[in-house]
């Protein structure tokens, strides 16, 4: 859904967000809005899940009903419409059908990120068993990206992921699932060297490589990469522009954390980056 044609000013590029709440504003849907508007967005949200949680560990889950989920994406998507779409904590199987069944009828054709959300950085499980399949089989297929760290890709994928040796088949593995695209984050290989891998089929395969921040501060960053690539689809960059924007900017926003909570801390959504 592009922006409607003969508007007197340019419009910001729209992001819908599909995830959960994180009361202690470091992840979930609190990070995904402050990294699109950051980066120059519009951010409307569908939340799948409230959580009572912060720098330490996910204390509660409140559940929201699938049909409030789909609601919600209804009303935005008539009324708002979307540029692209992110997708996070969806833990339960029932709101993965959902989705899928609203977007199938409300946006077929605009980019979908989705972010595997299974674990929280404190350890807690975001991801029902019972939903693996769902997210699996039905959303990951029409997926224009997805963004797994190591763990999520090893159960995807059904393979275990040792070394950065293994990223590459793991990722040409997880496209057979049927995404246009797989960005494999390397986040939690031991060492100094930070290592993705972006494929996009045919064999195609971009390694992007940083060095790591000594820092606690990494709350959220799963989350806060997929949506600074949602925002950077959402203004029409190719899919490895938006990759190499959102990489920087999740990079500054490490270097530059508030450093709060007692936990892994949260990121400093506020710093911006030029567009590419």
């Amino acid at each position: 859904m592009s922006a409607e044609k003969g508007a007197s000013t340019p419009k910001p590029g729209r992001v819908l967000i599909i995830a959960g709440s994180d009361s202690g504003g470091g992840a979930g849907i609190q990070a995904d809005i402050k990294a699109v508007t950051a980066l120059g967005g519009y951010a409307a949200t569908a939340i799948t899940a409230l959580t009572a949680q912060d720098t330490r560990t996910v204390h509660a889950v409140h559940d929201v009903p699938a049909d409030f989920v789909a609601l919600q994406l209804r009303v935005v998507l008539e009324d708002i419409g979307a540029d692209a779409i992110k997708t996070g904590m969806l833990h339960r199987a029932d709101i993965i059908e959902a989705i899928v069944d609203a977007l199938d009828r409300y946006a077929p054709d605009v980019p979908l990120v989705v972010d595997p959300v299974m674990v929280a950085k404190g350890g807690a499980r975001l991801l029902q068993p019972s939903a693996a399949d769902a997210l699996r089989t039905k959303l990951i297929p029409r997926a224009t990206l997805i963004t797994p760290n190591l763990p999520e890709a090893e159960v995807l994928s059904d393979m275990t992921i040792p070394g950065e040796a293994e990223m590459p088949a793991a990722a040409e593995r997880l496209l057979s699932l049927g995404p246009r695209a797989v960005l494999l984050k390397g986040g939690h290989l031991p060492g100094d060297d930070l290592v993705d891998y972006l494929a996009t089929g045919e064999g195609r395969v971009e390694r992007f490589e940083g060095r790591r921040i000594d820092t606690s501060s990494t709350h959220g960053t799963g989350c806060t990469l997929a949506s600074a690539i949602a925002a950077g689809l959402a203004f029409g960059l190719p899919l490895q522009a938006a990759v190499e924007q959102a990489r920087r900017y999740v990079r500054k926003a490490i270097e530059t954390a508030p450093g709060l909570g007692h936990g892994h801390g949260p990121l400093n959504h506020a710093h911006t980056v030029t567009r590419s």
